[in-house]
């Protein structure tokens, strides 16, 4: 027995209990040596507080009994059971099998699914509960409209994240009627817990978190693709199942009713087929609307940049220069956010009217060439592609963190850096150094992709706001009578952004104003709304 100074007094029972836990310890680090891809991977949420208290006062119970023995048997059970739980949470990465080699099946006997583990089902269950209690428009929505059923004979196939916050929006889609095909519009923004719970309630997912560019397309193709089964509308973020469907199966535009399109770069590209006379049904614009615009993406990348780049880097902000590529509503989002953290904040702009404001907000306007070599933390956010070049990352400082914010992968030319003189070096989770011959390295953050939602997570409520106006406007889409819209990019109709933001307002216990009928005469407007005219600038 060790020569221990016992904390209960001179006894060798005291002795024993201390004995024990010195014991304990050494066997938890042999434990730790072992080979696991578990052990520093987060753990489960679903362990309660009120466990964590129970097991604390349990063996404080046992230490003032001195029973030692005890006390180190349900050390080991509770251990035990913890390491249980988070294996069944996390990734089971140590399964290497691609899930498309992967025969699994939900509880009813379906297989019409592709996703990394269905046994996560449990926990992404509790994740879309969650999400629910943050999306008050959404659930709102549901209960007003399910017994109408608007959405009845919709075959919707969507690729979009596939997150908690989407999971709501989908059941919300099918509480209104409609079928639902979905795959994952970023390859590292899949939460794969989500993408079995959806899986589980007999959903057709096609997603997993850290797909290949060929397990990407093969998962939109397999939504699309199927027998008996074909969509007439479309659910897109970037554009990319609109493009394999123009692609692959033109003639499945004969049935789809419309398109509703999310993101800077697919409205981009639908802008592009109708100017090209090749839009061949009605696109709704969902991502200039007004409530997209003003709050995903303004106030939710102010919130969630900083998260993203503390969870990869766990970098301070304070002092450090960042140069932020272009100043829209994520630009402004971001450069607020660090700001506020006591940064030294560049912008680079192509537009005068953005430029301007830029300084008007007290930002230094810069050219990207003139700060490149100083900066700390480069942010692009343009929906433009190439922003920073090879020629810029050759330039950039040693340790330099190099992100994007906006949708697609192009603004930083990340396939330049896959060269034989440079290293990849993966140093944990979405985080890259990427070395030169002398040994300079930058920081490069989900291989270029989107950063908060492949590095961290978005405010939920911020997101209840976009899949609300998502949801109206596959309604408006489906049920239009034919002739209202043409084949042409629509933005969404003025009173449907006002409801939708009508529906986020009880959360704030927020009380409108109203006009009374001498003063909606006098503004010449509707007591009900719309309350300002198309061309007004928010």
């Amino acid at each position: 027995m060790r020569k221990v100074r016992s904390f209960f007094g001179p006894s060798v029972r005291g002795q024993y209990v201390i004995e024990q836990q010195i014991q304990f310890a050494d066997q938890k680090q042999e434990f730790n040596k072992r080979p696991t891809k578990i052990g520093r991977r987060s753990l489960s949420r679903s362990i309660s507080q009120s466990s964590t208290d129970s097991y604390s006062s349990e063996l404080m119970g046992m230490s003032n009994q001195n029973n030692g023995k005890q006390m180190v048997e349900i050390v080991w059970k509770k251990m035990k059971l913890f390491i249980e739980t988070a294996a069944s949470y996390t990734d089971s990465s140590d399964d290497e099998t691609s899930p498309r080699d992967k025969q699994q099946k939900n509880s009813k006997g379906s297989s019409d699914f592709c996703i990394k583990n269905i046994k996560q089902a449990d926990f992404g269950r509790r994740e879309i509960e969650i999400a629910e209690q943050e999306m008050p428009a959404l659930m709102a929505l549901r209960k007003r409209a399910q017994g109408e059923k608007p959405l009845a004979g919709a075959k919707i196939v969507g690729c979009t994240h596939i997150t908690a916050q989407t999971a709501v929006l989908m059941e919300t889609l099918a509480a209104l009627g409609a079928q639902c095909r979905w795959a994952a519009c970023n390859i590292y923004s899949t939460q794969n817990e989500v993408a079995a719970a959806l899986a589980e309630n007999g959903y057709p997912v096609f997603a997993w978190k850290g797909e290949s560019e060929d397990d990407f397309w093969w998962c939109i193709d397999r939504c699309v693709n199927v027998e008996g089964w074909q969509p007439n509308m479309i659910l897109d973020d970037g554009g990319d199942l609109t493009h394999w469907i123009y692609k692959k199966y033109p003639n499945m535009f004969k049935k789809i009713k419309g398109i509703v399109e999310e993101s800077v770069t697919g409205v981009h590209r639908l802008y592009q087929l109708s100017k090209a006379g090749k839009l061949c049904v009605p696109a709704m614009n969902v991502n200039d609307s007004v409530t997209k615009q003003k709050f995903d993406n303004l106030y939710c990348c102010r919130e969630s940049i900083l998260d993203g780049l503390k969870r990869t880097t766990d970098v301070m902000f304070g002092g450090k220069q960042v140069v932020v590529c272009g100043y829209g509503e994520v630009g402004k989002g971001c450069c607020a956010a660090l700001k506020a953290m006591g940064s030294i904040v560049y912008v680079t702009e192509i537009d005068p009217i953005c430029a301007l404001q830029a300084c008007m907000d007290g930002f230094r306007l810069v050219k990207l060439n003139e700060v490149i070599r100083q900066v700390d933390i480069v942010i692009t956010c343009t929906g433009n592609k190439n922003v920073v070049t090879r020629e810029h990352l050759d330039r950039m400082k040693n340790g330099c963190i190099v992100c994007n914010m906006g949708h697609s992968n192009t603004e930083i030319d990340v396939a330049s850096l896959r060269t034989p003189e440079l290293t990849w070096e993966r140093v944990r989770s979405q985080v890259d150094h990427v070395i030169w011959p002398d040994g300079k390295r930058i920081v490069l953050l989900a291989e270029g992709r989107l950063l908060n939602l492949s590095c961290s997570t978005v405010p939920t409520f911020v997101l209840s706001i976009t899949a609300t106006t998502q949801a109206l406007a596959m309604i408006e889409l489906y049920n239009a009578p034919e002739g209202r819209y043409k084949q042409d990019v629509y933005l969404l109709p003025k009173k449907m952004d006002e409801y939708v933001a009508s529906l986020h307002l009880p959360t704030f216990d927020a009380h409108l104003t109203e006009l009374s009928d001498e003063q909606a005469k006098y503004l010449g407007l509707n007591k009900n709304g719309p309350f300002k005219p198309n061309y007004y600038r928010y």
